[in-house]
C-alpha cells in the first residue's frame, strides 16, 4: 500500500521556481534534507515535481504517494561481473550500481565500428524530434538540438551483428530491441532532461505498450571522442558519463512489473568542443512491433 506524503504548496511553489531557473534535482534534494526533511520524502517530492513537469501536466499541489518499502527490488537484467561476454566480444564493466541499475562499459565497440555507423548514417540524418505527451505525435523541439536516424532491425549483415552483440549485453532478445538510432550532436548542442520509457498520456504511446510493453532499458554507445562536453547527464542520481569512442552507458527503468523509475531522468549536456555521435539501443518487454513501418516510435521521449 502507498503513503500518503503531505507537504506545504509553499514548498511546491518553491521547487518549481527553482526547476524554472535550472537548479538540479539532487540540488534541491539535498536543500530539503538539511531542512530536516525524510531523505526518501525528499527525493519523492522532488521526482513527482520533475515528472510532472516532463509530462506536461500539474504539478502535485500538497500531497505525493510514496510507494510501498516492501515491494520486492528489481532483479538487473544486466550480467554481474567485471567482464560480459556478448555474442562475439568481451565487454568491459568499469563501474555499476544495483539501485537503480547502471553501468559504464568499455569496447561495446570498436573504433571501425563505430566509423562504419557514423558513415551509414550522415546522408540519412534528419532533425531530431520530441514526442508530444499530449498528442502522441513527433514534433521538432528546442529541447532537442540534434539529427538523427533509425536503422530498422537487422537490416543487413553489419547492423544485424550490431543488434546481436547489444541485444546479448542487455540480456534480452534480439526481436525485443528497437531499431538502433544514431544521432549527431554539434558544438553547443545537447538534449534537456529526459525519460526514455513511454508514458501513458497519449493514444499512441498506450497502443505501442499494448503492443510491445514498456520500454526497459537503454544502451547508449560513443561514436567518437569528445574533448569536452556532451557528457550523458543523470540529474537526479549526480551521476554524468562522458562521451570516448566505444564506450558506453547503460541503464534500466522498468521492472517485471511494468513500474518505472523516475531516477532514470537523463540529459545530454551541450557538446563545446568537437561533435558528438552516439548509437541508442532501447528494448522492450516483449517483441518489439512498430507502428506502420518506422524503425522505432519516435526519437526520443
Amino acid at each position: 500500500m502507498a503513503v500518503l506524503v503531505r507537504f506545504a504548496p509553499e514548498l511546491g511553489r518553491w521547487l518549481t521556481q527553482n526547476l524554472d531557473r535550472g537548479q538540479l534535482p539532487q540540488a534541491l534534494v539535498g536543500v530539503m534534507r538539511q531542512q530536516g526533511m525524510d531523505a526518501r520524502a525528499a527525493q519523492a517530492i522532488v521526482e513527482a515535481f520533475v515528472d510532472a513537469r516532463q509530462r506536461r501536466q500539474p504539478v502535485p499541489v500538497d500531497s505525493i504517494e510514496l510507494p510501498d518499502n516492501d515491494a520486492p527490488a528489481a532483479t538487473a537484467r544486466l550480467a554481474p561481473g567485471t567482464r560480459i561476454h556478448a555474442a562475439d566480444r568481451e565487454i568491459i564493466v568499469y563501474s555499476r550500481a544495483d539501485d537503480p541499475v547502471f553501468a559504464a562499459l568499455g569496447n561495446v565497440l570498436d573504433a571501425d565500428e563505430c566509423r562504419t555507423l557514423i558513415e551509414m548514417a550522415r546522408p540519412r540524418l534528419k532533425p531530431s524530434t520530441l514526442v508530444d505527451p499530449v498528442t502522441g505525435h513527433d514534433v521538432v523541439s528546442d529541447q532537442r538540438t540534434s539529427s538523427g536516424m533509425f536503422f530498422q532491425l537487422a537490416e543487413d549483415d553489419f547492423i544485424a551483428r550490431i543488434d546481436r552483440r547489444l541485444s546479448a549485453l542487455m540480456n534480452l532478445p534480439v526481436e525485443n530491441g528497437e531499431g538502433l538510432q544514431v544521432l549527431h550532436y554539434p558544438v553547443g548542442a545537447g538534449s534537456e532532461p529526459h525519460f526514455d520509457y513511454l508514458q501513458p498520456t497519449n493514444a499512441a504511446n498506450r497502443e505501442s505498450i499494448a503492443r510491445s510493453g514498456q520500454r526497459v532499458s537503454t544502451l547508449v554507445t560513443y561514436l567518437n571522442d569528445v574533448r569536452d562536453g556532451g557528457q550523458t547527464v543523470f540529474p537526479t542520481l549526480g551521476w554524468a558519463v562522458s562521451p570516448l569512442r566505444g564506450n558506453a552507458v547503460y541503464f534500466e527503468y522498468c521492472d517485471d512489473a511494468g513500474r518505472v523509475d523516475p531516477r532514470s531522468l537523463h540529459a545530454g549536456a551541450p557538446v563545446t568542443q568537437d561533435e558528438k555521435w552516439v548509437v541508442t539501443k532501447w528494448m522492450r518487454q516483449r517483441r518489439f512491433v512498430p507502428a506502420g513501418n518506422v524503425g522505432s516510435e519516435g526519437m526520443m521521449r
